[in-house]
């Protein structure tokens, strides 16, 4: 029987990694390519955590499964809801393998906390699995339960880093404590696919996207993708494929857009002055506050006595976020409503259809500062979403360029800046690698969907795909599967998930709202 290992790259992209390759930093990644077949992803816009693990492990856009960013805006009820775990609505890859008999452990990959029961194992992960505010998870992360204790013990494993990478002058401990912990992931899941006889593993190694953002291809990152190397070659010489794979991509940024300033200023949005416009005219931010935190030592014990209301007042460097945006609106007054990289919601007090028209017409409209426009591309959600779920969605997508960093911030004076906080960006081009007895050795096949993953995986493992997925099996097997199709798996029969409280505050710790 089949046997399969994913290795999940958060923010992985052939732009970054390919230039490593030439110069021989990447060994074992460039001699899997050669033996192997690889392609360009094409994640689900916005080109964000979440929803794309999702779209991996499900095969669907977010109009499938519910979940279209970290966040979801309702002007009409005058509130913001961020999401979880629990709002995805989909059944993924692992329950169809175990229904057909086939065991599997997920390692790290966001969006699943709190642990579900599979045949097999769950390491939750991600910036979801928390305790709260710059609080690493201590238990109840793993399924089953006892396993945790034999991680702690023999791994000495964290969910988190401690101490958080939170600044691009930070290159020292924090750095250290990442790369410590993308070994300890592949360590733990590589032992468990071995000592446990999985059939299939997965494991996501999310920090190595916030080095992304932090870095781009500075030394740090250069560090964590070598020890990724490293791994992937031993990884190569585990029994069955091994596959890698990641969410989305990252490009440098150039370019910082506040999108709801510009809403603001275009008549879209009416602003109201609230706590956070005075925090910032005094320098009040979270990353100073967090900064002079850190070097007193008093980051743990300020986030268990800091009311979490009084922590949601103080700013980030880019302006207000997540539910502290409706402060700073007039509901009535305000047409637009923006989330970053990408999804904006319409008051359906207004007329949707003609708002949506002009605001797209608008936005495609928008250039940088030497005239070029600032979106690849600006959508109505019905053209790049279809499901039972679009009518929760956004209402417009905009695709923003490859450089350009679509912020959602609030309380900044300028609509375009230089980069504020994030030296990557996220961006719809992902990395996709099969190599293994079942793989042809095609090399480079162009471009595939992130949900033609699911598929292909259950494909070569022989079980039936399910009917409402969007992806496809791939045409990379040395020889043609016998698989046929079969009815979806319920999913609220298939997974449970985590509280919006809890994914909220590391997400504020880590500015993953953006």
């Amino acid at each position: 029987m089949t046997r399969t290992f994913v290795v999940g790259l958060d923010g992985a992209s052939w732009l970054l990694a390919e230039p490593w390759i030439e110069a021989g930093h990447l060994p074992n990644l460039a001699a899997l390519r050669e033996s192997g077949t690889y392609a360009t992803s094409r994640s689900c816009l916005p080109p964000v955590t979440y929803p794309n693990w999702k779209c991996y492990s499900s095969g669907k856009n977010p109009g499938k499964h519910s979940v279209y960013w970290w966040e979801r805006i309702d002007l009409a009820e005058e509130r913001i809801d961020i999401m979880s775990g629990s709002d995805y609505k989909t059944a993924e890859l692992w329950d169809y393998l175990n229904e057909d008999g086939q065991t599997a452990g997920v390692v790290n990959m966001p969006s699943m906390y709190p642990p579900r029961d599979i045949d097999g194992l769950v390491v939750s992960g991600g910036p979801d699995a928390v305790e709260g505010e710059y609080r690493s998870l201590d238990s109840g992360y793993t399924a089953p339960a006892d396993l945790e204790q034999c991680l702690v013990d023999e791994y000495d494993y964290r969910v988190h880093p401690d101490p958080l990478l939170s600044s691009n002058e930070e290159t020292g401990e924090e750095v250290e404590e990442i790369l410590r912990l993308l070994e300890l992931r592949l360590k733990v899941a590589r032992d468990l696919f071995v000592e446990e006889e999985l059939d299939f593993t997965h494991v996501t190694l999310f920090y190595l996207n916030v080095l992304h953002h932090f870095f781009w291809d500075d030394e740090p990152v250069l560090r964590a993708w070598k020890l990724v190397d490293e791994w992937l070659g031993e990884l190569a010489e585990l029994e069955g494929n091994l596959v890698v794979m990641s969410d989305h991509g990252a490009a440098a940024t150039t370019t910082e857009f506040y999108i709801n300033e510009w809403l603001a200023e275009n008549g879209y949005l009416t602003r109201r002055t609230g706590v956070e416009d005075y925090f910032q005219r005094v320098g009040l931010t979270r990353e100073n506050a967090l900064g002079v935190a850190k070097r007193l030592g008093l980051v743990e014990t300020l986030a268990k006595t800091v009311p979490e209301s009084i922590q949601e007042m103080v700013p980030q460097s880019a302006g207000a976020k997540r539910e502290r945006k409706m402060e700073l609106i007039v509901p009535g007054e305000t047409k637009a409503l923006a989330s970053g990289q990408g999804p904006i919601y319409i008051n359906p007090v207004y007329n949707v259809d003609e708002v949506r028209e002009q605001l797209i017409a608008d936005l495609r409209s928008v250039t940088d500062v030497d005239g070029e426009p600032l979106f690849a591309g600006v959508y109505s959600a019905d053209e790049v979403y279809d499901g039972p779920y679009v009518d929760i969605g956004p209402d417009v997508v905009v695709d923003q360029r490859p450089g350009v960093h679509v912020n959602d911030g609030m309380g900044g004076d300028s609509i375009q800046t230089k980069p504020d906080r994030w030296a990557a960006e996220n961006t719809p081009t992902g990395i996709f690698l099969a190599n293994g007895p079942d793989f042809q050795a095609a090399g480079d096949i162009g471009e595939i969907a992130i949900q033609d993953m699911m598929p292909t995986i259950l494909a070569s493992h022989g079980v039936d795909v399910p009917t409402d997925i969007d992806g496809e099996v791939l045409d990379i097997f040395v020889e043609e599967p016998d698989v046929g199709t079969r009815e979806p798996i319920d999913y609220e029969t298939a997974r449970v998930g985590t509280d919006s409280e809890q994914v909220e505050d590391r997400l504020k710790q880590l500015g993953y709202m953006e």
